[in-house]
């Protein structure tokens, strides 16, 4: 079974910036992996999603032009670039893997294995 370890959370102030990784410990194992994000008393919201094999990269709309996802090269973690953090992205962020391209970037019930998360606090 792949494991999937996000680091890279923190407590930062407002119009910081953090990023986030995602080690899986087989990198041979997904073909999308997402980020996604719980704040407390709130669901789980989706944040972004890249599929291995074009590096396709999908922002939800209310993060695109502050967060990216990334990956270096096929053995690198995926980043989640968090820019300009605002109180309100405070909330743990995990990662979530799966094995196939499916077309569906932000649908949690499309991805098999979740990482245990990190958490982002950003204060005023």
């Amino acid at each position: 079974q792949v494991l999937l370890v996000e680091s890279g959370g923190g407590s930062v102030q407002a119009g910081d910036s953090l990023r986030l990784s995602c080690t899986p410990s087989d990198d041979t194992y997904w073909g999308k992996m997402g980020w996604f994000r719980q704040a407390p008393g709130k669901e789980r919201e989706a944040i972004a999603s890249i599929y291995r094999r074009l590096r396709t990269r999908y922002l939800v709309d209310s993060v695109r032009g502050r967060f990216d996802i990334s990956q270096d090269n096929d053995k690198s973690p995926i980043y989640l670039q968090l820019n300009d953090l605002r109180p309100e992205d405070t909330a743990t962020y995990y990662c979530a893997a799966a094995p196939m391209f499916d077309g569906r970037p932000f649908d949690a019930r499309a991805y098999d294995t979740w990482g245990q998360g990190t958490q982002v606090t950003v204060s005023t």
